[in-house]
């Protein structure tokens, strides 16, 4: 134990000191922190060094657990929902070339299948802390291709664990196997879509109960115990601990505790991040970094160039304009934390070589200090793309976004209706299928023990029918009555013929469900299963208890899944109708905090005139969770408001730079109150005044507590007392007002 606290001690001294310098050369904290880690590492005999490296290991591996957790935390599968097609596409594609281009250079040096795998892996995925921080220190977070970036950002951490657990499968299997690959992504959907929908079912039930016994601590002790039961069933499933951590956090982001939790999580989120971050760096060699300097060197270029060509290729590929496909292509060339968390993964797994870890680090902080070169590159390139290519080639690129956005607002009614038919298909054939596993793996063996093995298999069918039967129903009846069905119903017979086929193909999904139960439980002939499963189907669909059931669940479950934005927004949309429409513009919607100190702060919109200084329109104002829709003049600005401001990149960014330089610049901190013993001397002219005539309080603004007496106590202050020589004043006051009352009691000045 006292091996692990000197460790602990010596990281987090270290790790502080290191950040703190780089804190100041405004650098990222993870830099600081890997570097920490090399200066405690055993590679550095010039410093002391972590002994216990397996203790360490155990506190990094929970550090990842919370890093996936807070990812989780602000991830929403909402908003990949609302993003569209664009940035699934864009990140999509670049994922794919630079896996493509990492698994070629592992492969030109004769690295193996592993290993290539891996690098392509790590080379795959951008890093989100390092971009999210160069684009505030570069002031473009309210850019357009800013949010672009992190867009495809978000997705590809959530591509970025399919990644982890496709490497995972293929890691144990060792070979690619197209059938086993196939049949372990339906694994992974089937886990992820029950853990989502079960959770968002029963935690936010759970967290509402047990509301009013909630404070900072045990919200905090509930919502990690939450974490860590999904990191078990993880596990128990063969998935890592990253992916269930991961789940409960993507659960939890859709509660109304969210934030509050992300607050009461970040703090240890931090700790147990920093000791990862730490550890990343303890495995760090020299000896290694100089045998592999060229593959390094080659790495290094192939992130930069790979993600200036396919990044942008990509971006332009899901529709955005040249000029911000060049931006957001550049921004990417980098890679950050996943990469880690892969080549940890490869470690703990035993297929990678121990020599791809300190490559893949070294490559990442080179990659890490040129990433503000690169965003700045953009500008220059797009510059002389201008001018070399074909004046016609270049205006249609450049127009790609505008028209895609106004191509994506005509949704077709076929493609809104297929889609969120197989979306409720997903979630209701993932909960029919749960009820019959855990019938048949749990419920089956009771029933037999307790009643005998035909009426066992009796009772258990017929339980689980009951248990399937919402279920099995809203797969056959969900959006039968829908508006979309309803158009297309009347628009066409063809349009009729489609929906019918929707229907018989639904119907055949829930027969086969009830088939699989009969056909497993019953000895008769398959047939009779067919035929009797096709009219239990239609009992179950003809049943108004059960469709009550079905209806109660899925409104539950709803609820819960939009009550975040429905108590953020109080009944109102989240952000301004003709949000969506702008994009198809030069102009966009940013949102901004007004900082505490701001000088804007109880003015009114009129008197700071942001429409002719800065060329923005503030479209509103939220403040503790209310909104004020297009304020008018009168409307004024409090510390901590959220202002929605409407304006084009450059607008936008004058606009972001006044609001921070237009801050209350503060003075040292000479106004807290003191408290001082002033003994009154000879030649002092406060000697025989009463303390009400000193001039003390409204000349000196300073109030005397109390006088001391011969035993050192405090006689408290009247004010008919005398002041006379040698008398021992406690005084309160601010530094400065102290300071000339010492010159009056000490009688070298005159009052």
């Amino acid at each position: 134990m006292s091996t692990l606290i000197s460790d602990l001690a010596l990281i987090l001294i270290s790790a502080s000191l290191v950040t703190i310098i780089f804190k100041r050369l405004k650098q990222p904290l993870v830099l600081g922190y890997i570097v920490a880690g090399f200066l405690t590492s055993p590679h550095m005999p010039y410093t002391p060094s972590v002994t216990d490296l397996s203790s360490i290991h155990t506190w990094a591996d929970i550090g990842v657990i919370f890093l996936m957790f807070t990812l989780g935390l602000e991830f929403s599968f909402k908003k990949i929902v609302k993003m569209g097609a664009a940035p699934v596409i864009a990140a999509c594609s670049v994922m794919f070339c630079m896996m493509s281009v990492g698994s070629m250079v592992g492969h030109f040096f004769g690295w193996g299948d592993m290993n290539s795998l891996f690098l392509g892996g790590m080379l795959a995925m951008s890093s989100t802390t390092i971009i999210y921080k160069a684009f505030d220190d570069l002031g473009l977070r309210q850019k357009k291709f800013a949010g672009e970036v992190l867009s495809v950002l978000i997705l590809e951490d959530i591509l970025g664990i399919l990644l982890m657990v496709v490497l995972s499968a293929v890691a144990v299997s060792r070979q690619f196997q197209g059938m086993e690959l196939v049949g372990s992504l339906l694994k992974l959907g089937f886990f992820l879509i029950l853990w989502f929908v079960v959770g968002v079912y029963l935690v936010p039930l759970f967290l509402r109960k047990a509301h009013r016994f909630m404070n900072r601590e045990t919200l905090l002790v509930v919502s990690i115990g939450l974490c860590f039961l999904l990191v078990v069933m993880a596990e128990r499933a063969g998935y890592s601990s990253a992916f269930g951590a991961f789940m409960m956090g993507s659960i939890l982001a859709e509660t109304v505790e969210a934030e509050q939790i992300e607050r009461v999580v970040s703090p240890v989120k931090d700790l147990f991040g920093a000791i990862f971050f730490v550890s990343v760096g303890m495995l760090v060699d020299p000896a290694v970094l100089a045998a592999y300097w060229l593959p390094i060197l080659v790495i290094c270029l192939a992130i930069i160039v790979g993600q200036a060509v396919f990044g942008t290729s990509s971006f332009l590929l899901s529709g955005q304009s040249l000029r911000v496909a060049l931006q957001s292509g550049f921004s990417l060339a980098q890679i950050g934390e996943f990469a880690f968390i892969l080549a940890s993964l490869g470690m703990s797994l035993k297929v990678t070589s121990e020599f791809l870890y300190p490559v893949v680090v070294a490559v990442s902080i080179i990659t890490t200090f040129a990433t503000p070169y690169m965003i700045r590159a953009a500008a220059p390139a797009y510059s002389v793309l201008q001018r070399v290519m074909p004046a016609a080639v270049f205006h249609r690129l450049d127009e790609r976004g505008r028209k895609a956005a106004a191509e994506a607002q005509r949704e077709h009614l076929w493609k809104k209706l297929l889609m969120a038919l197989l979306s409720q298909l997903g979630a209701y054939l993932t909960l029919s299928i749960a009820v019959i596993i855990i019938s048949l793996s749990l419920l089956l063996p009771l029933c037999r023990e307790a009643l005998g093995h035909w009426t066992g298999n009796a009772a258990c069918g017929v339980l689980s029918l009951l248990f399937s039967a919402p279920f099995l129903r809203a797969i056959v009846m969900r959006k039968n009555h829908s508006d979309e069905w309803r158009q297309l119903r009347h628009r066409s017979r063809m349009d009729r013929v489609g929906l019918w086929i929707t229907f018989l193909l639904r119907y055949a999904v829930a027969v086969a469900a009830v088939y699989y139960i009969l056909n497993f439980l019953s000895p008769l002939w398959w047939l009779w299963h067919v035929l009797a499963s096709i009219v239990i189907v239609g009992c179950f669909v003809a049943s108004k208890r059960i469709k009550l059931v079905s209806i109660r669940l899925e409104r539950t479950f709803l609820q819960n899944l939009r009550s975040r934005e429905v108590m953020a927004s109080q009944s109102e949309e989240a952000t301004p109708g003709y949000a969506g429409r702008l994009t198809s513009r030069n102009i966009h919607i940013a949102e901004l905090e007004v900082p505490y100190d701001s000088m804007w702060v109880g003015k009114r919109l009129s008197e700071l005139d942001f429409g002719h200084a800065d060329g923005v329109m503030i479209a509103a104002i939220v403040r503790n969770g209310n909104r004020i829709n297009i304020p008018d003049g009168s409307a004024v600005l409090f510390p901590s408001d959220y202002i929605e401001v409407i304006g084009s990149d450059e607008s936008l960014q004058r606009f972001q730079q006044r609001m921070q330089s237009d801050i209350v610049s503060h003075a040292p901190d000479t106004n807290r109150l003191q408290l001082r013993r002033l003994l009154v001397r000879e030649g002092s002219p406060l000697i025989g005044a009463r303390l009400r005539d000193s001039g003390i309080r409204n000349v000196y603004h300073c109030m005397v507590v109390g006088f001391e007496t011969s035993d050192g106590s405090i006689d408290p202050a009247r004010a008919d007392r005398t002041i006379v020589r040698n008398d021992a004043l406690w005084m309160v006051g601010e530094d400065d007002n102290l300071r000339r009352l010492r010159s009056v009691t000490d009688g070298t000045k005159t009052s």
